[in-house]
């Protein structure tokens, strides 16, 4: 295995761009089937008439990647932190929130 010269750009920052937007988009999985599951998080999550609950689900997402990018960049930016792993980690969250999306999923919750 090779190391890193020092004038290398260490992988933190990628890393945290990654695992950020995957964090990003389970949210916004969780809170599409949470909206099915929960009536109150549904009409919580209507910020704008015209739009419908699909606003505040993507607003809510788009929070949590900003933030989980902000912090983790913060604590990463000068580290090599494992990219593989961090990688892995971010294609499983990915996963995940796909999942929670589709709608043959969500609507297994759906009230009736």
């Amino acid at each position: 295995m090779a190391t890193k010269s020092m004038t290398e750009t260490p992988d933190g920052p990628a890393a945290a761009a990654i695992l950020s937007s995957a964090i990003g988009c389970l949210v916004i999985g969780l809170m599409t089937t949470g909206a099915e599951i929960s009536a109150g998080l549904k009409a919580a999550l209507n910020v704008y008439d015209p739009v419908g609950p699909l606003g505040g689900k993507t607003l809510v997402g788009v929070i949590a990647w900003a933030i989980s990018w902000g912090v983790l960049h913060n604590m990463w930016k000068n580290q090599d932190v494992g990219f593989a792993r961090r990688f892995r980690l971010s294609l499983w969250l990915l996963a995940i929130g796909f999942v929670l999306t589709f709608p043959p999923f969500f609507e297994l919750f759906a009230a009736e």
